[in-house]
């Protein structure tokens, strides 16, 4: 049976959650290797929440890595850039993890592939000079992140520069940085941690210039401890590295959705988001890990966002492994080289099994908020039957936003929106805890998912 969180409204704790198997086991151990070129990148132009960017490139032009070639339309969108050089083709839609058909710009890698050799240690390990840090102008970084596309690799593609812009009318005291990673299987943010830890800590600094924050907190599940002595010795060396801005590790429970910005601002800082608030409302800007890293690279190395890591892992692949990825390469490629899918294996997940997309087609490209592939096997999926809902409110009790799943999957079904609206859908932050519980096999979250896609805007 499911375990559940307490219903505990101190700090450390939120409202609701469940703590499913991690099965971190299978990839934590490896480090980050580079992912061999694909001879073809298809690369989106909409990576991210916002307005699509436009291809800003002609079919057969030669590119360079890291060359622009889509360009960012209106305030809350994303450059997109050319991971590796080669040569761009007619653009032509794809498929992405989530089943969304968008217009994408394909690339024909070349063979040398000039300037795109860097690995994961050359583009964001080592030293980082944390002292220029308090020489940035502050109202010069966020532009400089827009230049170089960034996007938040936790999973909602929300274009950084726009959480990094002024907030005047509501100033931002903490920049909390999110390194709790608790979606099962998935280990990419904390070998980012173990293995660039000055590049999470410069990121995280550059916000808080940026945003005239004096506070900055790491929050970090206690299971992950070598992440945690990482990030130790890195604030450690640090010092005072930006004058007026102290620096704070804070160690979380372990505990699913912990990761959710509501839900780690709570546990890390005991503040509560006003319903239909962002984080802003509580003076919290809130990072992930991974895009503190893109930050870094873009304000203190010129680089944009063309690579990101991504977890290959789970029981149904040969040989789990923690890649570093040129965005645009399809799925199939990192499977292939993760030693190819074992004979149990049954289903192919972008991201994990909580809340991740079940895949219909491998040739899906890696985007800028893939942060995993898990392949499960029929001994995971299990075969439980599904029957009628018996009314336990398990579903319930596991909401981390108070909501009534089963009511809202049942409104979607039955395409009743005034019913959906009233328990508040658009709400759900597809979690996967109420389908998780479910003893009656109720593929919840996905009748949510159904109803919020086909849901009447006003």
């Amino acid at each position: 049976m499911a375990s559940t969180a307490p219903a505990s409204s101190a700090p450390g704790h939120f409202l609701g959650g469940v703590h499913p198997p991690a099965h971190k086991a299978l990839a934590a151990a490896f480090p980050i290797q580079a992912l061999p070129h694909p001879k073809q990148l298809v690369v989106p132009i909409q990576q991210h929440i916002g307005a699509p960017a436009t291809p800003c490139v002609e079919a057969r032009a030669a590119l360079s890595a890291g060359q622009r070639i889509a360009e960012a339309k209106g305030f809350i969108s994303a450059h997109v850039h050319a991971p590796l050089a080669g040569t761009a083709q007619k653009p032509a839609n794809v498929t992405i993890a989530s089943g969304r058909h968008l217009p994408a710009i394909p690339i024909t890698v070349a063979a040398d592939n000039p300037g795109g050799e860097q690995s994961f240690q050359a583009t964001l390990g080592g030293h980082w000079d944390l002292g220029a840090i308090a020489g940035l102008e502050p109202s010069a970084i966020a532009p400089q992140v827009a230049e170089a596309g960034v996007a938040g690799m936790g999973g909602a593609a929300f274009p950084t520069h726009v959480k990094l812009s002024a907030q005047e009318k509501a100033p931002i005291d903490t920049v909390l940085v999110n390194g709790c990673e608790c979606e099962p299987y998935l280990t990419a943010d904390d070998r980012v941690m173990i293995e660039a830890p000055q590049a999470v800590l410069a990121g995280a600094l550059i916000a808080a210039r940026a945003l005239a924050a004096g506070r900055v907190v790491i929050a970090i599940e206690q299971d992950k401890t070598r992440a945690m002595a990482s990030l130790k010795e890195a604030i450690a060396q640090a010092g005072q590295a930006l004058p007026g801005v102290s620096v704070e590790i804070i160690g979380l429970t372990p505990h699913y959705p912990m990761g959710g910005e509501r839900q780690t601002i709570r546990a890390a800082l005991g503040r509560i988001i006003p319903e239909g608030g962002l984080p802003s409302a509580v003076g919290t800007m809130v990072i992930n890990v991974g895009s503190c890293t893109a930050v870094a690279a873009a304000v203190l190395r010129g680089l944009p966002m063309t690579h990101r890591v991504v977890t290959v892992t789970g029981r149904g692949i040969a040989q789990p492994a923690n890649l570093w990825v040129p965005i645009g390469t399809p799925i199939e490629h990192l499977i292939a080289h993760c030693g190819g899918l074992t004979p149990q294996a049954q289903r192919v997940i972008s991201g994990g099994p909580m809340m991740g997309f079940a895949l219909g087609n491998l040739s899906a490209p890696v985007t800028k908020g893939t942060s995993g592939i898990t392949v499960l096997t029929d001994a995971d999926l299990g075969d439980a039957p599904r029957t009628a809902c018996i009314r336990c409110g398990r579903c319930g009790e596991v909401c981390p936003m108070r909501l009534v799943p089963s009511r809202l999957a049942l409104a979607s079904r039955h395409e009743n929106w005034d019913l959906a609206r009233s328990h508040h859908i658009l709400h759900c932050m597809e979690c996967g805890c109420c389908s998780y519980v479910c003893p009656a096999s109720i593929p919840l979250v996905q009748w949510i998912r159904v109803g919020k896609a086909c849901l009447p805007r006003d």
